[in-house]
């Protein structure tokens, strides 16, 4: 196979955009990364496009020719991939794969979500989709009850970790400050996370991700050929997993630790020849606070049972042992559904390429990406090396 990098890389800003149209959250996204990839559209050979709920949203279905007939791709081939929240990431993984393969040399990929317009309660039903509708979503469960029973296990099993919840909220609020496309630009403290507006004990409103209309684009090139042409620094992809788990909760085998993000790190780690200790930075999908402490464990960052003392002692901070989510998360930069997982890329290219501002680490080298879909019953993780 051959090596495959990130040549480009743009986004719209997330947030409640409720009169912007589909069309125009790609047309801004897509034609961003085509520019920041130095690069004519002219060669772009293949359009992957992520989207979780345009259909039942928006009335808009066939999102890959919409969206190449938008950016003026021409009459190339095209291709919708949902896979729930992470369809961003089984996007790129698709387009990798077609790259490395020799299929195509240069591809665009795009994940884009509109939500905002619709009704809280229709986008709960729309989200709960990602569960099994006969078994959960069918007898009134959601994706925040049903996560909130996975925190009161995790207390069970490893002690009440409740104020290091609150505290990843808090550092992804922070984090979010320095982002000038995150949605949520507010402090938060620990006190005001635990007394929020109740969701689903232990969750309060600000334990849980946000609903966000966004899109996120990344064009991939086989390195021999970015090589020829890239002006910023290459982005190699060294490591991708893909995994998965029942679509249940009470099919798993633990509520603790999420299976498909083991097996799809595992993979990732071998194929990059990188342990979890070699990562500089990782962006985690923190769906709700107790997840991004589950998958900081499950990713081999900290001992199982510790990922909660990690954040309380600044270990994920942006200045920590190993920052997590420097963009702000799914908590605070936002959560768009089919454009998630290539925006976590989009910050790890950032970081990697030095250009993250007030926000930029000082040692950025290697990144990875997690993201997963329903209740981690798909989970892609992505490792990243600047060259």
């Amino acid at each position: 196979m051959r090596s495959v990098s990130v040549v480009g890389i743009g986004e719209t800003r997330f947030g409640r955009f409720p009169e912007t149209s589909l069309k125009e959250l790609i047309l801004e996204a897509g034609t961003k990364a085509i520019a920041n990839a130095g690069l004519r559209k002219e060669y772009v050979e293949a359009l992957f496009m992520s989207n979780f709920s345009g259909q039942p949203f928006s009335g808009q279905g066939h999102l890959g020719p919409l969206a190449a007939e938008v950016l003026g791709l021409g009459h190339i081939p095209t291709i919708r991939i949902e896979g729930a929240c992470a369809s961003g990431s089984l996007a790129f993984r698709q387009a990798l794969s077609a790259v490395a393969s020799g299929m195509y040399d240069v591809v665009l990929v795009g994940g884009v979500e509109k939500m905002t317009h619709q009704s809280t309660e229709a986008v709960t039903a729309g989200i709960a989709g990602a569960s099994d509708i006969d078994l959960e979503a069918g007898i009134g469960a959601t994706f925040p009850s049903i996560f909130a029973m996975i925190a009161q296990r995790y207390f069970h099993e490893y002690g009440n970790v409740r104020d290091a919840m609150a505290m990843c909220a808090v550092q992804n609020h922070e984090n979010a400050l320095l982002n000038p496309d995150a949605q949520m630009q507010k402090r938060i403290t620990v006190e005001q996370v635990k007394n929020g507006f109740p969701i689903a004990d232990p969750f309060t409103i600000f334990d849980c991700s946000l609903v966000s209309d966004g899109a996120a684009f990344v064009m991939l090139a086989a390195t021999d050929v970015a090589e020829s042409f890239c002006p910023k620094r290459l982005v190699e992809v060294v490591g991708c997993g893909q995994a998965g788990d029942s679509l249940t909760l009470a099919s798993k085998g633990s509520m603790t630790t999420f299976a498909a993000t083991v097996r799809a790190a595992h993979q990732a780690y071998s194929m990059a020849g990188l342990s979890p200790a070699q990562i500089d930075l990782a962006e985690v999908h923190d769906c709700f606070t107790i997840t991004q402490i589950i998958n900081t464990e499950d990713l081999g960052f900290f001992v199982k049972g510790q990922g909660a003392r990690a954040v309380s002692e600044g270990k994920t901070a942006i200045n920590g042992q190993i920052p997590i989510n420097v963009s702000g998360g799914l908590k605070a930069k936002g959560h768009p559904i089919g454009a998630t997982g290539l925006s976590q890329i989009y910050e790890i290219v950032t970081q990697l390429r030095g250009d993250g501002g007030p926000r930029q680490l000082k040692k950025a080298d290697i990144g990875l990406t997690h993201n997963i879909g329903g209740t981690a019953a798909t989970c892609v993780v992505n490792i990243f090396r600047g060259r």
